[in-house]
């Protein structure tokens, strides 16, 4: 056994239960007391939580005095134990400030690009402008229309926005939990049943179509695959241009957002239309309630929104800050998107202005409206926990803590379950209306990158980061 940090066979070996890594007790110790967590993953250690390790004790002689070799050797040995220490912090802080500098490179770049689509959108608009003549007759249809950005929707949508938003806010509130969903009692037998072959690496997309029969996977080769949770196999695959970020079902089509920028929608197996107004990576996509409506965000600080009816760009809304996560309100009037500055920002879709603002406390990597149009869930990047904020009060009313780190959060069709993944494995929360009160009837140690409840919640679906999709339900 040798030492994770000096390299060298402890004298007193422990391990740590949080990377099972092997470290010599002095060094580990003078670790923690300066940083507060394990040196291999970062988690947070205590000097209690290491393990001892029973190994043959060999009985050193005692040093003498400072003038001899022995005496000599030993303090040398102490100059070693922290140079090496103080070697392995060097080498950490190295890989830190190469991620934040690639992150800056990027950011920069994103910024780059966007002033140069900027500035040519200008030079078009100065130059469609001296072309105008004070009288004319030209038809409104005549030469090349300018694209610019929209600060409302177009009529035709707006109605569709208003007349979904009219027939669901109707009947929400008193809409009956279906025949045949899951109940606490049978979420709490859910067990792993169903596990496949890793199918692409570095996956981070994951979306479960409303019949509960497919899922869409994606990961960092730019292949999306459709997996059949009946046939356990993958029953057709897209290519996009770049890793894939997040993938999302708009009724029987598939909508891929890449780290390239581009939107694409396949359908039937081919490619029916691609987008590109982003100006650096795609993080999120969210899909409205009409079903044909579709919105991204990305690093680019701003949210666009997608017609799938007749395949063009409805409107592009710009803010102050890269934005991570999207999710659309069940009623369709609200688009909430979390934020790189820590903020969640619930915009009004049919004007694009900010309606409310919340505050979160790192970067807001997860977000998703209950069904009942009231709750919204939100988690922060590096968090064990979820908030609940009430929209009524757009106060913070409950923060649920799952003990461990949370990539994905999904709330079911009912509004009752919150379903959450993470490194450490898969939790669902309960909340009682009448009592109103919150209880967590499953907690399974599979890891997950992004998850779904099946149909009727009468299933789960994860998926791993190499690309392993388990699915959970009763034995």
């Amino acid at each position: 056994m040798l030492c994770a940090i000096s390299g060298e066979a402890p004298q007193v070996p422990v391990v740590s239960p949080k990377s099972g890594s092997v470290f010599e007790k002095r060094l580990i110790e003078a670790y923690i007391a300066e940083n507060g967590k394990d040196p291999v993953n970062g988690e947070e250690l205590t000097t209690d939580d290491l393990i001892d390790i029973k190994s043959q004790h060999v009985v050193r002689p005692r040093p003498p005095t400072l003038t001899s070799i022995p005496s000599l050797l030993s303090i040398f040995q102490e100059e070693w134990d922290a140079l090496a220490l103080e070697t392995y912090t060097l080498q950490q802080n190295l890989a830190q400030t190469r991620r934040e500098l690639s992150a800056a490179l990027y950011q920069h770049d994103a910024a780059v690009r966007v002033i140069a689509r900027v500035t040519k959108e200008r030079d078009e608009a100065r130059d469609a402008l001296s072309k105008v003549t004070i009288g004319a007759s030209r038809s409104a249809g005549a030469g090349e229309a300018m694209q610019v950005d929209s600060e409302g929707l177009p009529p035709a949508v707006l109605e569709r926005v208003e007349n979904t938003q009219a027939s669901l806010s109707k009947i929400r509130r008193k809409r009956p939990v279906p025949e045949g969903w899951a109940t606490s009692d049978s979420i709490s037998a859910y067990k792993p049943l169903e596990t496949s072959e890793p199918l692409y690496p570095g996956s981070r997309a994951l979306s479960v179509n409303s019949t509960g029969e497919l899922a869409l996977v994606g990961g960092i080769d730019g292949v999306v695959g459709v997996y059949s949770l009946t046939q356990k196999s993958v029953v057709q695959t897209f290519k996009t241009d770049g890793p894939v970020t997040d993938a999302t079902w708009a009724g029987n089509k598939a909508i891929v957002g890449s780290a390239t920028g581009s939107v694409k929608v396949f359908e039937n197996g081919s490619e029916v239309a691609s987008f590109a107004s982003h100006a650096g990576e795609v993080t999120a996509l969210a899909v409205h309630a009409t079903g044909d409506i579709v919105a991204s965000v990305g690093v680019d600080k701003s949210y666009v929104l997608y017609d799938l009816s007749t395949n063009t760009v409805i409107t592009q809304i710009f803010t102050d800050a890269g934005l991570l996560s999207v999710h659309i309100h069940p009623d369709g009037h609200l688009l909430a998107a979390g934020a790189a500055n820590g903020q969640i920002k619930i915009f009004d879709i049919k004007s694009g202005t900010i309606a409310a603002e919340f505050a979160m406390p790192g970067p807001v990597k997860a977000l998703y409206f209950s069904e009942n149009g009231t709750f919204l869930g939100a988690v922060a990047a590096q968090s064990t926990t979820v908030s609940i904020w009430d929209l009524r009060s757009s106060k913070e009313t409950k923060v649920l803590d799952t003990g461990s780190y949370v990539n994905s959060i999904f709330w079911d069709y009912t509004g009752q379950f919150l379903l959450t993944g993470g490194p450490s494995g898969i939790t669902v929360q309960q909340f009682d209306k009448s009592a109103k009160q919150w209880s967590e009837p499953l907690r399974s140690a599979v890891p997950a990158v992004a998850v779904a409840f099946g149909s009727a919640a009468q299933s789960i679906v994860s998926l791993n980061d190499a690309g392993v999709v388990t699915v959970l339900a009763q034995s």
